[in-house]
């Protein structure tokens, strides 16, 4: 065995020259990687007695991709299209043996390969896409020529793994291997290919899938219009679409230049950095300074859940899901039959869909058990109370679970806004208890904030977060401060959107302007979709605020076929001439001058508060990082992953640019536009908010 470098041997069996790699964890395109396997293929290839050689890989993976770390440093050793250029042009043929995962740089090395060979366990994918960006090393050029246009654009606009066994009947993989014996597998295979003198297969040089598909536009515009929403806003997936079309219809080399083109545009653009610092943000957020990870973790084998309403049905169905058993206790036996029957609907809907089989169904209803009586919560490791938001009654609660729940049980309060610190005073055990804020549909929405009260012991921290993941959502820690992170932070662009419509704008500019942003909907059209009376009471309802009358009016949203907006059957929007004068009536009423506002205003006023209020957030220390922040507006309120969540965006703007516009605002329209002295600071010490 000679070492060709630090991360990088050859070995010979027979004629056959194994180059393996061997750069932890996951064997990234790292400058020692790619200059070992330059110097190994060239090592090979001037050995007059190897015939073909296997490149392969140690550990749990194949190359997994690029090495994110050298993002924006200056290039060191040979290029990825040094190392590529070495195996596609070898005068001896070269075998990719594929385990784990080949992905983005990592199979785009493998498409250079003559021959690919995998275990069935492997998969290969081109997932660039997911970070903002599109594969940079020949991947549009040479996926389409392999597997066909059709195929290349679901993989790079998806970004999916592809199984080694689909990857064979797609042409991508040449043979599998049998689980664990890939190098023989693919010692064998090389041996095989020298015998029988097959061509060295230059992925490059094939063209009849590509020519079948020029002169059909179609195929692009298909995929365009199929994913117009899922792609609104995005434009890495465009470019790679643009890739493909090249790949078409275009010679190799020219396509070559096309994708290095729109790579660049791509790579030093802010969507892709937005992208690549939500990548990273989701690893941190589990990260807690003063939580170490030896942290005792409480076993959960057994949940409570009091409330069978939407919240605390759909909260169920997270731990249903993974099959721990939940009780769930109501206090009338309709409401109980009502939860129930939701959750069974839901389960059966799926199951119509093709998500799980029929069976399924009744595997996870058989781990639901009802009850009237929160006694049967006692054997309970996990309690989650979802009751109405009222401070009395949740108290009332917690100091009943007090006394049936076993010691050493978490209790947790599903409140959105409640100070949680309270709650824990009716109870004698304050360290068990802690928030767990799920977002609605609970078993749908990714996002839960999970909050620490001040006695909240970091056992119950801890497996908070470890019971957050085993459900499969992202749990964000966050402090006990009105409305946590996401509802304190979304109570600033809520005030901003109603003063706008009183001072000239109209609900349908506003919503305009944050759709075009890249939010799914704007606060509007939100409120119609909830329902205007959610909170609203019809006895002490005395037309105070617009909202009061229009829900006096019956205008109570997408139900009522009316609220801000008027809605047809299919209920599609329309801007309302009623609601218009409504308007422009109250406005007249409160003596207030309307005047026309711009969308630069409508934008500012509603995003940039929302940092401000971020700001704020962070000099408490109720949130641990800025990106933490990021992560709860981007996975609970849909703020958009190309614009990298509210702080992130702040930073694409300009810390200067914000604070210059919120002291503008201030100046004008009063303190609701105050700056937080975090914002003040970051821009006297030239530092950004990523830097807290």
């Amino acid at each position: 065995m000679t070492a060709i470098n630090d991360v990088t041997t050859l070995e010979k069996e027979g004629g056959i020259a194994v180059v393996t790699l061997n750069s932890p964890p996951v064997n990234a395109l790292s400058a020692p990687v790619r200059e070992g396997i330059t110097n190994g293929i060239k090592q090979a290839i001037d050995d007059p007695d190897v015939k073909a050689i296997v490149l392969i890989c140690e550990g749990k993976t194949f190359i997994a991709g690029a090495d994110i770390t050298e993002f924006g440093k200056a290039p060191k050793g040979p290029s990825l299209f040094d190392a590529q250029a070495m195996i596609e042009n070898a005068p001896k043929p070269v075998v990719a043996a594929i385990h784990g995962t080949a992905l983005g740089g990592g199979l785009e090395v493998a498409l250079t390969c003559h021959y690919r060979v995998a275990v069935p366990s492997a998969k290969c994918g081109l997932p660039e896409v997911n970070l903002g960006l599109l594969p940079g090393a020949g991947g549009t050029q040479r996926l389409p020529r392999i597997v066909g246009p059709e195929k290349a654009l679901e993989m790079v606009t998806t970004g999916q793994h592809v199984g080694a066994k689909k990857c064979l009947e797609m042409g991508l993989v040449d043979e599998l291997a049998e689980e664990g014996k890939l190098r023989e597998g693919a010692v064998a295979f090389a041996n095989k290919i020298v015998a029988e003198k097959r061509p060295l297969k230059k992925v490059r040089d094939l063209n009849d899938k590509v020519e079948a598909a020029r002169g059909k536009p179609e195929i692009f515009a298909n995929i365009r219009k199929a994913n117009a929403r899922k792609f609104r806003g995005f434009l890495a997936p465009e470019y790679n679409i643009q890739c493909i079309e090249a790949a078409v219809n275009l010679p190799f080399d020219e396509g070559i230049k096309v994708e290095q083109k729109l790579f660049r545009e791509l790579v030093t653009g802010t969507q892709s950095a937005a992208q690549r610092h939500v990548f990273f943000a989701e690893r941190q957020v589990w990260k807690l300074p003063d939580v170490p990870a030896d942290t005792p973790i409480i076993p959960v084998n057994k949940v409570g859940i009091i409330g069978a309403g939407t919240m605390g049905g759909g909260i169920a169905m997270n731990f249903l899901n993974v099959g721990l058993p939940v009780t769930i206790v109501e206090t009338k036996q309709d409401a109980l039959d009502r939860g129930l029957g939701v959750i069974r609907k839901n389960y059966e809907n799926s199951a119509k869909k093709g998500r799980f089989p029929m069976e399924e169904v009744e595997k996870r209803m058989g781990l639901l058990t009802g009850s009237l009586d929160m006694n049967d919560l006692a054997d309970c490791d996990l309690v989650i109370e979802a009751v109405f938001e009222n401070m009395d009654v949740k108290k009332d609660v917690f100091g009943k679970l007090d006394k049936i729940v076993k010691q050493g049980a978490i209790l947790a309060t599903n409140t959105s806004a409640l100070n949680i610190d309270e709650i824990a005073t009716a109870v004698k055990r304050p360290e068990a208890v802690i928030g767990l804020h799920f977002f609605s549909p609970a078993n749908v929405m990714r996002l839960l904030e999970v909050v620490r009260a001040d006695k909240t012991s970091k056992s119950v921290i801890a497996t908070s977060m470890q019971i957050a993941r085993k459900i499969g959502k992202i749990a964000a820690l966050v402090g006990v401060c009105p409305g946590f992170v996401g509802n304190r932070i979304l109570a600033q662009r809520q005030r901003e959107a109603q003063k706008l419509i009183m001072e000239g704008a109209m609900p349908w500019d506003v919503d305009r302007v944050l759709y075009d942003f890249g939010l799914p909907m704007g606060p509007f059209a939100m409120s119609d979709l909830a329902g205007l009376d959610i909170g609203w009471n019809k006895e002490k309802s005395k037309g105070e605020t617009l909202r009061d009358r229009l829900c006096e009016m019956d205008r109570r949203g997408q139900k009522t076929g009316a609220g801000y907006y008027d809605y047809d059957e299919n209920r599609n929007a329309k801007p309302s001439p009623v609601v218009e004068k409504m308007i422009l009536d109250y406005a007249a009423e409160k003596g207030i001058n309307r005047r026309k506002i711009s969308d630069d205003e409508i934008l500012e006023r509603c995003i940039y508060p929302m940092i401000n209020e971020g700001a704020k957030i962070l000099e408490e220390g109720k949130a641990i990082r800025s990106s933490d922040i990021d992560i709860v507006w981007i996975n609970g309120y849909g703020f958009p992953v190309y614009r990298g969540g509210p702080m992130f965006y702040g930073d694409t703007v300009g810390a200067d640019k914000v604070l210059a516009k919120m002291k503008e605002f201030q100046a004008t329209m009063g303190d609701d536009f105050k700056p937080a002295a975090l914002l003040e600071k970051i821009v006297a010490e030239g530092k950004k908010f990523s830097d807290f």
